[in-house]
């Protein structure tokens, strides 16, 4: 079968739908892995040793029994604390590459690195997400899962020999398709695999396909390892039921798009401020993730006893997920101070998490902060206006959204993530409103810091942007036309030939007859055999020493053919005939000349952008 692949032997199609599934089973496989081991890791150390109360998403099953224990803020720090050493060092001594939050170093990988990722990278980041999601760190599941897909895709495309370009569409599914299973939306997980790599509005399109099937299989798998009651639930349950009713709320969602787009400022702000900060400090990897696990800790307990020791507060911590479950089923339980003190207090403690080089992705605390200052919206706004919003907690889903689409520079896809989270699709329209303004007003900011504008800026693209901007032009729109061009008449001797060669710059000579229609043609370098031999130069003529097989471009040729026949013959100029009369010369076009006109084009094009 691989033998197959290898060789490029089977239709198109059913190549990349076979790797792409082959991506969506191991993506799958995964992301059950991963689901389990976080969970293995909280029940041993937030369960058993901290009492940590356990408050997550309505189908965020766990195999695990809920532990009856009391709550100890210290043995809390303890865990915290160890947590980040561990994982710290798990990155630090085996694939430094994997701490951080994981989306990005498989971006990087697709813009940078031809696709390639090191196989022990998706493994390291595995067992290190889990440790630091496990004991309480601030972080998300993308990045880790991302990263387990994406290093999969990228090592089956090397074992196969495949191109780089291959290589880069299967990374991309392979993310794609962990993202899809992870959080149970599948449609989102194939978008996101191509708008994730651009910052701006734009989508590498190859990638969808693939992405959609690994997609797809790895949702399958993963949901058929769940129990029946929770397969193909939403992650928020089925039971949210929100409207859109008036188009007049658009302009509360308006204000919403504002103050979302002000705190995304903030967040990334603060995101590499403290991973700036943390850089800067002297010592290994681990000990830095250690103090930011210490940090972090510190940070949500404080925001813990100030609250009068309300255990929502500790939603700053560890997933969050649970707060966000309280906002969309019974906002009313929850006051807008612990919405805005939630979302503040994850902003700094995501940032110590995974600024100081813990494992985890920026998804999943995105959601939440978003989904906190949403509703803390939701509710001042149904305060003042109780006739127009009916639904605070509307906000909290479509804050989710408009948050996550500014900060990483991905609106399609979160608007259809946190949808197919929530199963709230009533809500798509304000949703698509706020997260389009938001990534507007958010434009000069993003979470991912790898990502390039456009395909444009992208090396991986580099060679087809050349491709673009030479079929635009005309070898017509280039080639000097008054140019003086020494045509040599079959008959001249090769001693007349030499001294033409010391007389002027010009290396190629096209050979014309009595007509001046084109014959063939020599180079400087053709006639330098004979120039030892000056017995034969009276003998020898211009026909002696031309190549009859001439390959030629007319004035309408576009100049990615030029530039293509240049390589092929590794040759510096060509001649230019007319249309009509392939034997009627009309001028040189140099090769040199072809790479200053693309040189041009590409800087009025920077230059009007």
């Amino acid at each position: 079968m691989f033998s197959l692949v290898r060789g490029l032997e089977m239709p198109s199609a059913g190549k990349w739908f076979l790797l792409s599934a082959l991506i969506g089973i191991v993506a799958g496989v995964g992301a059950i892995t991963f689901q389990f081991l976080v969970q293995l890791v909280q029940f041993l150390c937030l369960g058993h040793i901290a009492g940590f109360p356990a408050h997550d998403a309505h189908a965020d099953y766990s195999p695990f029994p809920e532990v009856e224990g009391i709550f100890s803020p210290w043995y809390l720090l303890l865990v915290l604390t160890v947590g980040g050493l561990v994982a710290g060092w798990l990155a630090w001594q085996f694939a430094p590459e994997a701490s951080g939050h994981g989306t990005d170093a498989a971006i990087d990988a697709f813009h940078n690195k031809r696709g390639e990722i090191r196989f022990r990278t998706p493994i390291i980041k595995t067992i290190a997400s889990a440790v630091t999601l496990g004991t309480g760190g601030s972080a998300g599941r993308e990045g880790p899962i991302a990263q387990i897909g994406a290093g999969f895709g990228s090592c089956l495309a090397t074992a196969l020999k495949l191109s780089a370009r291959d290589r880069r569409i299967l990374l991309a599914a392979g993310m794609g398709a962990g993202v899809g299973a992870i959080f149970r939306a599948p449609l989102a997980g194939a978008l996101f695999a191509g708008e994730i790599l651009y910052s701006e509005a734009e989508l590498e399109s190859d990638v969808i396909m693939p992405a959609a099937v690994a997609s797809t299989v790895a949702y399958s798998i993963f949901c058929f390892s769940l129990p029946p009651e929770f397969r193909f639930m939403p992650l928020f349950g089925q039971d949210l039921h929100f409207d859109f009713q008036s188009p007049a709320e658009l302009l509360p969602y308006t204000v919403l798009a504002i103050i979302l787009s002000l705190g995304g400022i903030l967040y990334i702000k603060v995101f590499y401020g403290i991973e700036k900060l943390f850089h800067k400090m002297p010592g290994p990897g681990y000990l830095k993730a250690c103090l930011g696990g210490l940090a972090t800790g510190l940070v949500g307990l404080g925001l813990y006893f100030a609250g009068n020791r309300d255990v929502a507060l500790l939603s700053a911590l560890g997933g969050g997920y649970g707060m966000l479950q309280t906002a969309f089923s019974d906002i009313g339980s929850v006051t807008t101070s612990a919405l805005l003190a939630v979302a503040l207090a994850k902003i700094v403690t995501t940032g110590l998490t995974i600024g100081s080089g813990g494992s985890g992705g920026v998804f999943g605390p995105s959601m939440v902060i978003g989904g906190c200052l949403g509703g803390a919206v939701g509710k001042q706004l149904h305060s003042i206006w109780p006739a127009l919003i009916h639904q605070p907690g509307s906000f909290a889903v479509v804050g989710m959204a408009g948050f996550f689409a500014g900060c990483a520079r991905a609106p399609f896809s979160t608007i259809l993530m946190v949808t197919e989270m929530t199963g709230s699709y009533r809500l798509l329209l304000p949703a698509m409103w706020v997260s389009t303004l938001c990534f507007l007003l958010m434009r000069r900011w993003t979470l991912y810091t790898k990502q390039v504008p456009t395909r444009l800026e992208s090396p991986a693209h580099r060679g087809d942007f050349i491709v673009d901007v030479l079929e635009g032009m005309h070898v017509d729109d280039v080639y000097q036309k008054n140019r003086k061009l020494h045509l040599v008449h079959e008959g001249t001797s090769l001693n007349d030939i030499v001294h033409l060669l010391a007389e002027t710059p010009q290396r190629y000579f096209p050979v014309v007859d009595h007509q001046e229609k084109l014959l063939g043609i020599f180079s400087a370098e053709d006639v330098r055999s004979y120039l030892y031999d000056d017995t034969i130069w009276e003998i020898a003529n211009a026909r002696d020493v031309m190549n009859t097989r001439v390959i030629t471009l007319t004035p309408e040729d576009d100049l990615n053919a030029a530039l293509t026949r240049f390589t092929a013959l590794n040759i510096d100029e060509l001649p230019v005939v007319s249309p009509e009369d392939s034997q009627k010369i009309l001028g040189i076009l140099r090769r040199k000349e072809t790479i200053a006109a693309y040189n041009r084009r590409r800087l009025e094009h920077m230059l009007t952008e």
